[in-house]
């Protein structure tokens, strides 16, 4: 929700022609071991991101990190816990450590952060009449904010994560 000034009486209404769920998108916020640089990497795809779509994912961010160990902390979406990703991330034991947030916590969720600065900056007030026209703008605004290695990690201190 953002605020704006309209005159008494007559709130103002955006619209747009299409509906938002047709675009999903998955991030992770990432930082070096010695804490010395942190960045994120995201995916955007039509429709919803499934069991498989996120095995995807994952497999990209692992290659991106150039096989290193890394710690996974996810909430409880359903395809975060689902047979076949269970027995994905029973493969993936020698490099990933899957940390899994408690119900409701969703400010602990680094992520959730990204979320808000880009829908507070780039899709504030976005009314496009395409769902290209805002996966553009939502693509501009996750390269900036995954770019800013600052931002990153006041996302990742905001949750009271220690590096």
């Amino acid at each position: 929700m953002r605020a704006t000034w309209a005159p008494k009486g007559h709130t103002p209404v955006l619209t747009h022609r299409f509906n938002w769920k047709r675009l999903s998108m998955s991030s992770a916020i990432a930082h070096a071991p010695d804490g010395s640089d942190a960045s994120m990497y995201f995916s955007m795809k039509p429709g919803s991101f499934n069991q498989e779509s996120l095995i995807e994912f994952i497999g990209e961010l692992r290659d991106l990190l150039g096989g290193d160990r890394a710690t996974l902390i996810w909430d409880g979406l359903p395809s975060h816990r689902s047979r076949a990703m269970t027995a994905f991330l029973k493969t993936q034991r020698h490099r990933l450590v899957v940390e899994q947030l408690p119900a409701y916590g969703h400010d602990l969720n680094p992520v959730e952060q990204v979320w808000g600065n880009l829908k507070n900056t780039e899709l504030a007030h976005l009314c496009p009449d395409s769902i290209e026209e805002a996966a553009v703008v939502a693509d501009d605004g996750l390269m900036r904010i995954g770019s800013d290695s600052r931002l990153c990690f006041s996302f990742l201190a905001h949750c009271g994560l220690s590096l």
